[in-house]
């Protein structure tokens, strides 16, 4: 098995399937016991977009999403959703559930957690409170 495959197999176990599905790992950094784990959507057209003429236009502002911790170290994903334009200049995106409603945490996370104390439970256990503004 090549290593790029078995790379690609081990980061399934880790980190949201539509994530490992979806998004491309573009950078990694470590920094005070937090892992950042940056992801750019990928340049794949939205199925309920077939048939239109699309083109790349960049990225939505970087949101944020706190995952299960790894190795002592908190997970921070930095998620950049892709936008597209079509041939008129309407701008056209994929929609996302990637947080748990009310929440910045992935939603395998926060269902780990009992939904009566997120705060003190993640607090206590991760050292960060939780972010409720929703995703962009």
């Amino acid at each position: 098995m090549s290593s790029d495959k078995l790379l690609l197999d081990f980061v399934r176990y880790v980190l949201p399937a539509e994530i490992v599905d979806s998004f491309d790992l573009v950078d990694l950094q470590e920094s005070e016991g937090t892992l950042h784990l940056y992801l750019d959507e990928s340049n794949v057209i939205p199925d309920e977009q077939h048939g239109k003429l699309l083109s790349s236009n960049g990225f939505y502002e970087e949101s944020t999403i706190k995952d299960f911790p790894l190795r002592e170290r908190k997970v921070v994903l930095h998620v950049r959703r892709r936008r597209w334009v079509d041939e008129s200049g309407k701008s056209h995106s994929r929609r996302w559930e990637l947080v748990a409603e009310g929440t910045r945490y992935s939603r395998e996370f926060a269902s780990f957690l009992p939904r009566t104390s997120y705060a003190v439970q993640v607090k206590d256990a991760f050292g960060y409170l939780p972010n409720t503004v929703a995703i962009s």
